[in-house]
């Protein structure tokens, strides 16, 4: 029984070349193009996994994918995208996205995250989601007094080096936003700082993001 695939992406070559090369394990029911026209068909395919770019003709797919996975938290979502920045893969990991695929890898490795998505697997270690992850959650692993942050706050940190919002760092760590906020709040007291952004920089600066 072929995996049932919907694809978000605003380029034709993307689906035609997917379209021939992806064999009888995969049907590719419904190319999307426009935002605005995701959640019908995702409704009315009713996909084993949606494939999606992190941007449709401009606008941000993942706010969209968000929205639709709290709908449905069942649904399998693959990131393939040819824009693999820190950011956009710390986002598809917060919201639950299956995985992060960059277009500059073989089409093979989206086939296989495709078939892991489908069976409720977890990705392989070398997943950019998996990484992200890993990066983001980490514990201190020793106490620094030049570093007056609790593991908590440390792990919150290095989401907002990401640049990531509060709602998604709460949907990463498990936590309220409300939590989340007090958390940022405590950041930039303990370290001195105006604002996310000199936070972030404070961060990396030091390696710790």
């Amino acid at each position: 029984m072929s995996i049932k695939v919907v694809l978000a992406d605003d380029h034709p070559v993307v689906y035609e070349g997917i379209s021939k090369t992806c064999g009888t394990k995969l049907e590719i029911s419904q190319q999307v193009s426009k935002i605005e026209n995701l959640i019908d068909i995702l409704n009315a395919e009713e996909p084993d996994v949606l494939v999606t770019e992190v941007r449709l003709n401009g606008q941000d797919a993942l706010k969209v994918v968000e929205e639709l996975r709290d709908q449905n938290p069942e649904l399998k979502v693959v990131v393939y995208s040819g824009w693999d920045n820190p950011t956009y893969v710390a986002r598809a990991s917060s919201i639950g996205c299956a995985d992060f695929v960059p277009k500059s890898g073989p089409m093979c490795r989206l086939f296989e995250s495709i078939e892991i998505a489908a069976k409720g697997e977890e990705p392989p270690e070398d997943s950019l989601i998996v990484i992200a992850q890993s990066k983001m959650r980490r514990p201190r692993q020793t106490f620094d007094h030049d570093v007056p942050l609790t593991n908590r706050e440390m792990q919150v940190l290095r989401h907002v080096s990401m640049g990531l919002s509060n709602r998604e760092i709460g949907k990463s760590l498990g936590i309220s936003v409300e939590t989340v906020k007090e958390h940022v709040q405590n950041i930039l007291r303990k370290l001195d700082v105006n604002d996310r952004t000199q936070a972030a920089v404070w961060a990396v600066k030091r390696g710790l993001a």
